[in-house]
């Protein structure tokens, strides 16, 4: 069964959802301090829709996030987890690992079964502080993370994860269950084998890369779907502009951007000159105009960006610099294009 109308209404309502990737530290460290600041200055702008997971930051995002939501009313915000990793105190774990630094002693292992499902929502709800959480995401569950053992963790998912999360929403304990992945194919896949309620697709549907829009975001709409789009602005490239001004080339999916990518995003990027848009908003706006589409993620690491993003997804951006990226083949022809824009 699909999410509740009332669920996706309050996505809908949302101009922008707070992903919790950075405040676990990732690339660079922030105090717990200033990590909590920032989620109370996520909640006095208006966000309520929060997304965590394990993975960011060795559990260092839940216990951030959760310091703050715990002492919010419950009902008044929608948060969202994962569960596939399962984290464990080792004193020798390294302090960096996957690009998140000045990490907790606590190394990472990979559990898809009933049994690892349970024990992940146990411990998150534990280091968040909070009793229900509405959303669950099976995290990177993929051929490119796994490899060789991707049938393994597939086979578990379906034999005895799903059917747990399944029963978890039968019972009211969360109000949906879905994947969380940076690939289009691992969707469909799992989407050939299961119902899902939510798709967290980090990256697919973005000025960038528009892999998503022939078949994924079709088949997410005919089945009721909700896709909830992460990581707009690609790493950084539709944030920065090829030519960042913290690191000598821009990045693309975690990695420097490859020559194609960077060709595209410049003539974007000479469009917005020609049109005075920043190229942030443009990022930001384009996802949201697919029906499929319930809410855009997007993280934050200071309240300045935070306020720049909701800035961003609010400016006012004229029609024809759309029709002009539609005109350049910089926009599939069969994207929906935001509110406004007639051809």
């Amino acid at each position: 069964m699909p999410l509740t109308a009332a669920l996706r209404d309050f996505l809908a309502k949302q101009p922008l959802g707070f992903g919790g990737a950075p405040l676990g530290n990732l690339y660079r460290a922030i105090a717990d301090e200033a990590a909590v600041a920032l989620v109370r200055h996520a909640w006095r702008t208006g966000v309520r829709y929060f997304d965590t997971a394990p993975h960011y930051g060795n559990g260092l995002s839940e216990q951030r996030m959760g310091a703050v939501l715990a002492t919010m009313p419950r009902d008044a915000f929608v948060l969202s987890t994962k569960v596939g990793r399962l984290l464990r105190l080792e004193l020798e774990a390294p302090s960096t690992q996957n690009g998140y630094v000045a990490l907790p002693p606590v190394a990472q292992s990979y559990d898809y079964s009933r049994e690892g499902v349970l024990r992940s929502l146990a411990d998150s709800r534990q280091r968040l502080g909070l009793a229900r959480i509405d959303l669950v995401y099976i995290h990177d569950l993929d051929r490119a993370t796994h490899g060789d053992a991707f049938d393994q963790h597939f086979g578990a998912l379906l034999e005895s994860g799903l059917p747990a999360l399944a029963k978890l929403k039968s019972t009211g304990v969360i109000d949906g269950y879905g994947i969380g992945v940076n690939g289009v194919d691992i969707c469909l896949e799992t989407l050939r084998h299961a119902d899902l309620d939510v798709i967290l697709l980090a990256g697919r549907y973005t000025l960038a890369d528009q892999s998503a829009l022939p078949e994924l975001l079709p088949e997410c709409m005919r089945r009721g779907v909700a896709v909830v789009l992460g990581g707009p602005f690609n790493s950084g490239i539709l944030a920065t502009g090829t030519r960042p001004a913290d690191r000598a080339t821009p990045f693309f999916d975690y990695q420097p951007a490859p020559p194609e990518v960077v060709a595209r995003v410049a003539a974007i990027e000479e469009t917005c000159r020609e049109f005075d848009v920043p190229l942030p908003a443009a990022a930001l706006q384009f996802p949201a105009a697919h029906p499929a589409i319930a809410v855009v993620l997007a993280g934050a690491r200071t309240a300045d960006e935070l306020d720049a993003n909701i800035a961003m997804m609010r400016l006012p951006i004229p029609p024809a610099f759309w029709n002009a990226l539609r005109a350049r083949s910089l926009v599939a022809r069969a994207a929906p294009l935001p509110a406004g824009v007639t051809s």
